[in-house]
């Protein structure tokens, strides 16, 4: 407890990376929670011990495919009512879940938990610059309460540029 300021949080845990599992990295961070105000988001400090495996190829390929579209792609229900994602919808589900990580971060309190359910509707906009840009309609699943959320995010992305949630 840090008097008038917050709660504070020392965490040492393993990430380990989404498309190989058996990848992990030892992370340190400390988290704030500030006192009162709810819409700051928790400051978050943090070191990682390794690196992750470079998805630079995978990312290429998901970006020419996407740029090569004759029409803007539009999915749903991913992942399906099974819980089963297609291959060509992987990308989408990985860039829907780092721009989650964003909302669920500059949302989240000391009681809450939120996690990715499933992206209800995802529509490419048209853009005269190299990014992509996705409006998505998730529901995030917030574990405390049980309740589904839906949330709508706007995604800039570009593979030398990274993950920008606009909206």
């Amino acid at each position: 407890d840090i008097d008038d300021v917050g709660h504070k949080y020392h965490l040492e845990l393993v990430l380990e990376d989404i498309l190989d599992k058996d990848s992990t990295v030892n992370c340190t961070a400390e988290v704030l929670y500030h006192l009162g105000n709810k819409n700051i988001a928790p400051a978050v400090q943090f070191t990682i011990e390794g690196e992750l495996k470079n998805t630079d190829e995978a990312d290429n390929i998901f970006y020419s495919r996407i740029k090569s579209l004759e029409k803007e792609l539009v999915a749903e229900n991913i992942p399906d009512s099974h819980g089963s994602v297609s291959p060509e919808m992987e990308p989408i589900r990985l860039l829907a879940q780092v721009a989650s990580g964003y909302v669920i971060w500059q949302n989240s309190t000391e009681n809450t938990k939120f996690q990715l359910a499933q992206i209800k509707h995802v529509k490419q906009v048209k853009r005269s610059d190299d990014c992509l840009e996705f409006d998505y309609m998730i529901l995030l699943h917030e574990m405390v309460s049980q309740e589904i959320i839906p949330w709508q995010m706007t995604v800039l992305w570009h593979p030398q540029h990274g993950v920008q949630v606009t909206q």
